[in-house]
């Protein structure tokens, strides 16, 4: 029984030994594989930084290549343009020294010339004097335009039922609202004889659409009459010459803007073309 019991403790201790015999052989395993990996690593690490230290190097090395490359490049162009622009410059002055040359001898010439000028002009002057006194002494024959003064009359007897009305505003019967008036109505009976308000020339005869039957005569030049809102207008031909007073139409209702309103006149004066109050004008 003794014995047994040794052999089984043997086994025990035996069995022991053989699990840290292994542990420990497999704990050696594992620290070799791990020391292997560092090795190998460490390896790797030394040659990655080999490799950028020579690609810092070359780096460097071409940087220093390109610099002295634009440096020899900058300062021969630099040497260029200095020997260039001295060229220039005394281009610049010969050409500036030989065009002040020419504008010189132009200026003598030119003096020259007009000077010889002056000189035939004052001896050719001198001779016609001489030769020809009668010429100093001219007579105008051209007689200034006699300047005629206007006097305006009323072209139709009448009262005047709307006024001239440029920058105030008059009220339409017709287009029922409120606008300007650049001449004045006289009222009168239909058939009424209207008269020229001063002495001139028939300009045109015409149907005015928005005035109806509209005679204008012109005076001087200058002032124009409008008689508009006619009936007829059988007594004058356009361009026929009128005396003032001289009959030239009769009172209608024809002006399509103001048919609204009773039998009247509408009479324009116009001063350069443009209307201005008839009640200023006439007398």
């Amino acid at each position: 029984m003794r014995r047994e019991e040794r052999r089984g403790r043997n086994l025990q201790k035996k069995s022991f030994s053989d699990k840290i015999i292994i542990y420990s052989a497999i704990g050696v395993a594992i620290l070799t594989a791990i020391l292997i990996g560092l090795l190998i690593y460490s390896k790797n690490l030394s040659d990655d930084v080999k490799n950028s230290t020579m690609s810092l190097e070359e780096m460097a090395n071409m940087t220093n290549n390109t610099n002295t490359e634009n440096t020899e490049s900058a300062s021969t162009e630099i040497g260029k343009t200095v020997e260039e622009s001295k060229n220039e410059t005394s281009n610049t002055t010969s050409n500036t020294n030989s065009n002040t040359n020419v504008n010189t001898t132009n200026t003598s010439t030119a003096n020259r010339t007009t000077n010889t000028s002056t000189n035939t002009n004052a001896n050719t002057n001198t001779t016609s004097n001489v030769t020809t006194p009668e010429n100093t002494t001219t007579t105008n024959t051209e007689e200034p335009e006699e300047v005629v003064e206007l006097s305006f009359q009323m072209p139709v007897e009448g009262e005047i039922t709307k006024q001239y009305a440029r920058d105030n505003l008059v009220y339409s019967n017709t287009l029922e609202e409120w606008t300007t008036h650049l001449g004045i109505d006289i009222k009168a009976e239909k058939t009424s004889v209207v008269k020229a308000s001063e002495a001139g020339t028939v300009k045109s005869i015409k149907n005015d659409p928005r005035y109806g039957l509209t005679i204008v005569i012109e005076h001087n030049k200058q002032y124009q009459t409008v008689y508009s809102n006619l009936l007829s207008s059988e007594f004058v031909v356009e361009g026929e010459k009128v005396e003032k007073g001289q009959s030239i139409g009769t009172v209608g209702n024809t002006a399509a803007f103001e048919i609204a309103d009773e039998p009247h006149l509408h009479f324009e004066i116009l001063k350069d073309s443009i209307q201005e109050d008839p009640t200023i004008y006439l007398k």
